[in-house]
């Protein structure tokens, strides 16, 4: 997996911290764990957990470009939102499926 730096581009010099642990131990230590989950299975997790949590912005575009980067189809991506739809709410599958549809069709 490649080295994210995500935290201390964006928040290094406001929150140093925060950025050392979403770097070095979300993306780094957690994600990096492909013996017990692949990197594909977390990020179809991670979209879920996003969408089911009404985060609903560049997080969850991200996501859905990484599950995308890990292997993720079209057509399994349209299958994950739409049964966490029915968990999660009609009105943030209708937003993961904008940014899905964006990503999906470049």
């Amino acid at each position: 997996m490649d080295k994210v730096t995500a935290g201390r581009d964006q928040l290094g010099d406001f929150a140093p911290k925060f950025a050392e642990l979403n770097d070095d131990i979300l993306f780094g230590e957690v994600w990096s764990r492909e013996e017990q989950l692949s990197a594909r299975d977390r990020s179809i997790i991670t979209v879920t957990a996003l969408m089911a949590g009404g985060v609903l912005d560049s997080s969850l575009k991200f996501h859905i470009q990484n599950a995308k980067n890990h292997g993720v189809t079209k057509e399994e991506m349209a299958e994950v939102l739409t049964h966490a739809a029915f968990y999660a709410g009609w009105p943030k599958a209708w937003a993961a499926f904008r940014f899905a549809k964006e990503i999906y069709e470049v």
